[in-house]
């Protein structure tokens, strides 16, 4: 299986061969738990590689957040890799998707018709160079809590984890709610990851229960961040909960 080559100590003591690439992975963990910085850096490390990368953070009020934390915790800036980064946007106000700006897409990913159109438009966005693209996902949970389209959209989801093979992906998910249907999602997976956090002090914590085509080691691991990133994550995961939780509810 062709490979990306990692370099951060951590991850390569657990994934030697590197990561699958045209794969499906899903991040499972608790909320808080750190998932998007696990996330951060396999990004960070495909564009070093020439890779394109399509950021769809459903918890972060704009992409800036995105931008400030993949700079401060690996160093690379997005600026530097024009033409390679492309943001996808919930925006439940709208009946399809908005006309792209630059290269931000918004769209009511809680559509189910919407969900497919807006990943590909978004990947349209970017150069599909050295390991291809990567799409990742981060709080794909949130769209669960609606009553209407929830069971529609995590089966919309799971078909893209477990069907499409043309790029890699890369989902967290919080495992703190909507636990029933997040473990459809686990099994549709190629790749599932675990996490969690131990308080006192705030550590993060992860290991890997399965992974295609290539050794792995499930060995659980601290991720070393620093406690300036932790408290960010924990403001965010507020942020989700206080605001785009009830906002999906609604609908």
């Amino acid at each position: 299986m062709e490979t990306l080559k990692l370099t951060d100590e951590w991850l390569v003591d657990l994934l030697p061969d590197g990561w699958p690439i045209c794969t499906s992975t899903l991040l499972t963990g608790p909320g808080g738990s750190g998932k998007p910085l696990i996330g951060n850096v396999v990004a960070a490390t495909w564009l070093r590689e020439g890779g394109s990368v399509v950021f769809m953070p459903l918890q972060y009020p704009d992409p800036e957040f995105i931008t400030s934390g993949l700079k401060k915790m690996t160093g690379v800036d997005v600026a530097d890799h024009a033409g390679r980064v492309a943001y996808l946007e919930l925006d439940v106000t709208l009946k399809g998707f908005a006309e792209p700006v630059d290269n931000r897409i918004r769209a009511n990913l809680l559509l189910p018709e919407v969900w497919e159109t807006s990943i590909e438009r978004a990947c349209g966005l970017v150069s599909d160079t050295g390991p291809g693209v990567l799409v990742m996902g981060s709080a794909l949970n949130l769209l669960l809590f609606s009553p209407t389209y929830g069971h529609a959209i995590l089966d919309r989801m799971r078909q893209t984890i477990q069907d499409d093979k043309r790029r890699t992906y890369l989902f967290s998910v919080s495992s703190s709610a909507k636990a029933d249907m997040i473990e459809h999602l686990e099994e549709a997976a190629d790749n599932l990851i675990v996490s969690h956090s131990t308080q006192q002090p705030f550590r993060l914590h992860l290991h890997i229960e399965r992974m295609q085509g290539v050794t792995f080691h499930k060995t659980e691991v601290m991720m070393p961040v620093d406690a300036e990133t932790l408290e960010e994550i924990r403001t965010i995961a507020d942020y989700s909960r206080k605001r785009v939780i009830p906002l999906v509810s609604s609908i």
